[in-house]
């Protein structure tokens, strides 16, 4: 099982002083995506089940925000940056991206109601049924990438 990991760690490229997760978090991930359990990581590891738990834990948190922050870099070099105030309707939101990206000659190949479900889908608990609970900026890339961060 191990040997496995450390193969396939091997063959994706995983360099652990280029990532934001240790070698350990990397063959905890690895092993747990491949649906293998605390347990039996941590007696495969030599290590406790709460250890693996922990280490887990931290590797999850290390991923979103590497997540986050090519977020924050991707919205920083965005040309279009649309801020949908709390309270906005979910269904005003693609008119007001289209406008914003007709402005800066900027193509998004996404329908209206495609465009509300990555707005939605990204947004999380920032929008409640159709309506925009917390301030959102959207924002799209000169590639058509759209991305979505909360507004601080």
């Amino acid at each position: 099982m191990i040997d496995d990991i450390e193969e396939l760690l091997a063959e994706i490229g995983f360099d652990s002083e280029t990532s934001v997760l240790t070698y350990r978090q990397a063959q905890v991930l690895a092993l747990r995506e491949r649906d293998i359990s605390q347990a039996d990581i941590a007696a495969a590891l030599g290590t406790s089940r709460a250890n693996v738990s922990s280490i887990e834990s931290s590797a999850r948190e290390n991923v979103a925000k590497a997540r986050e922050t090519v977020a924050f870099a991707e919205a920083l070099r965005a040309p279009v940056r649309v801020r949908v105030p709390a309270e906005t309707d979910l269904y005003d939101v693609p008119q007001m991206v289209y406008e914003a990206c007709d402005e800066a000659g900027v193509k998004v190949d996404h329908t209206a109601p495609d465009l509300m479900k990555i707005v939605s889908d990204a947004a999380g608990a920032a929008v409640t049924g159709r309506q925009v609970s917390t301030p959102l900026i959207v924002g799209v890339t000169s590639e058509g990438m759209v991305r979505v961060r909360h507004q601080e």
